[in-house]
Parts: structure tokens; sequence; C-alpha cells
């Protein structure tokens, strides 16, 4: 089975853009640390600062699955609670 990527989108509130900043800083290095992350790298459009966009490689949908039940993921969610005014994942497959 080939690796699972993951582009998630997250846009922050414009009053909120440091918080969410620093809350998704801290996901780097635990997340890094788990089981079945390959890659696990954040960014910022240079155009909204209040865009941001995990690109993400794991080895499999359960090793994702365990990610997401993290207890660094449920802090960061009640960290940005009303901060993020948008959040998107998509799961998709590496063609070429």
């Amino acid at each position: 089975m080939s690796n699972l990527t993951i582009v998630a989108n997250i846009i922050a509130e414009n009053e909120h853009v440091e918080l969410v900043k620093l809350e998704l800083t801290k996901l780097i290095e635990p997340t890094r640390k788990e089981e079945g992350c390959i890659q696990y790298d954040l960014h910022q459009d240079n155009q909204n600062p209040a865009h941001f966009v995990f690109f993400e490689k794991w080895t499999s949908k359960q090793h994702l699955e365990a990610h997401l039940k993290s207890n660094h993921i449920a802090q960061y969610a009640q960290a940005v609670e009303g901060a993020v005014a948008q959040f998107t994942l998509n799961e998709m497959t590496h063609i070429a």
C-alpha cells in the first residue's frame, strides 16, 4: 500500500492569526515523533497570513487516525477554539 498524503488547510480568524500559528507550531515536534509519520510540514500563505497548510505523509490511514486522536491534537483544538474560521483535511494519493 502506498503512503497517505494529507493536505490540511487552516484559516485563522484575522484577530487570532498569531495564536493559531503558535498552537500549530506546537504540533510539529510531537507529531514528527509519532509512529507512521513520514513528513509533517507547516506552511503559511505569503498573501494571506491567516491561511496555514500542513503537508503531511503517513505510512497508513491507521497512523493518521491515531494522530488525530492524540493528546497534542486535543490540546491544540482546545487552545484554538473559536479562533479558526475554516478547517479542511484532504486525504490524497500520490500519482507521480
